[in-house]
């Protein structure tokens, strides 16, 4: 054999084995960039803080109000969270109307009675929602869970 044919066939079997590792590579990385860059249009939107109620006879509205569950989107761009639901362990559920939050920002949705702002939302409920063990799920206007957190003696806080 000569060496250009040898040349050549060891050349044709490195590009061949390129070829193979880049085709293997390629969907793997496709499907990292699903599970991570494209979660969902909602994979943003996270509830980033808690304030459950004391579970005192107060029904006050500043003592409802004093309640809350906080969403945030970590996303650069703002999200209509029309249709998000915001749900406890009980299965009591406040649906977010026509809401903008923006980018790098955050709403608290209170319990009790009050006005809506820009970061201030409010259930209109007369009595305490989140226990000192419970669970706040928050689900998009489809009905698919974009976020939960549990806190107390079972759960992460």
């Amino acid at each position: 054999m000569s060496a250009s044919l040898a040349t050549r066939r060891a050349v044709t079997t490195v590009l061949a084995a390129g070829a193979l590792i880049g085709a293997a590579a390629l969907p793997a990385a496709a499907h990292d960039d699903d599970r991570h860059g494209h979660r969902g249009s909602h994979s943003s939107v996270v509830i980033s803080d808690v304030q459950y109620g004391t579970g005192g006879r107060d029904r006050s509205d500043r003592a409802l109000n004093r309640e809350w569950v906080e969403v945030e989107n970590t996303g650069r761009h703002a999200v209509n969270l029309r249709g998000f639901t915001l749900t406890d362990r009980q299965g009591n559920r406040y649906r977010f109307s026509d809401f903008r939050l923006d980018g790098r920002s955050s709403v608290r949705v209170h319990t009790g009675q009050g006005r809506d702002t820009r970061h201030d939302v409010y259930q209109d409920r007369r009595h305490q929602i989140w226990d000192e063990r419970d669970t706040a799920t928050l689900r998009d206007n489809r009905g698919n869970v974009v976020d939960t957190e549990t806190w107390g003696r079972r759960g992460s806080r």
